[in-house]
């Protein structure tokens, strides 16, 4: 399959971080510790923004003061929070104004993951600090787009979550999406799924990308 575009914006964790066991870990015992079946915890938390998952699992709760603790134990987790299989590559293909990571995590987060990864920071980087809804609203990922001043049409989106896919529709980009944390069944509104990254070319032209796979 052949997509173009002008610009690409990478989802993070799942498309060029792996930090599954990390995310189960962290949610399993802040859900044990407060009498929260620890599976739907992890359910929801993939994707979504941490304040958001706290806020649907336990609205009872100070949501606020919740995600400052969750975010300290997903900074601390370090333990298989490894890079994907293709993931350097790619962004090194990319010049650094035709990219960029759009992520659920806090931007301490995100920074502590890259780099655990051993993936460089990138120009372009929008968080869940930079949003007031996070995934699926379409908000961050117009953010992404606005950043690098392309149109969101003409924007290209990895992503790895049902949440990601549906936020970057309605922001009117194209997914590919890598079923590295869900299966491919509950991916199929993606415009297109790719097994792995590894299985990407990029062509950079003078005003577009051409990829292949």
């Amino acid at each position: 399959m052949i997509f173009a575009c002008k610009a690409i914006l990478f989802d993070l964790d799942g498309i060029l971080v792996d930090s599954t066991p990390a995310v189960a870990r962290v949610w399993a015992r802040w859900a044990a510790d407060h009498g929260i079946e620890p599976a739907l915890a992890i359910a929801q938390a993939h994707g979504r923004r941490s304040i958001e998952t706290i806020r649907a699992i336990a609205p009872q709760m100070n949501a606020e003061k919740e995600n400052l603790a969750v975010e300290q134990m997903e900074i601390e987790d370090k333990e298989g929070v490894t890079a994907i299989p293709g993931a350097a590559r790619l962004l090194n293909s990319l010049p650094q104004d035709r990219f960029a990571i759009v992520t659920s995590a806090t931007t301490g987060l995100a920074r502590a993951r890259l780099g655990y990864a051993g993936l460089p920071l990138p120009r372009n980087l929008v968080t869940a600090d930079d949003v007031t809804k996070g995934k699926p609203s379409p908000e961050p990922y117009l953010k992404g787009a606005a950043l690098l001043r392309i149109s969101p049409r003409d924007c290209l989106v990895f992503e790895d979550a049902p949440a990601g896919i549906a936020s970057a529709h309605a922001a009117g980009m194209q997914v590919i999406a890598i079923p590295t944390t869900y299966p491919a069944a509950e991916l199929r509104e993606a415009n297109a799924i790719v097994s792995s990254l590894d299985d990407v070319q990029v062509q950079v032209l003078q005003n577009s990308l051409r990829l292949g796979f």
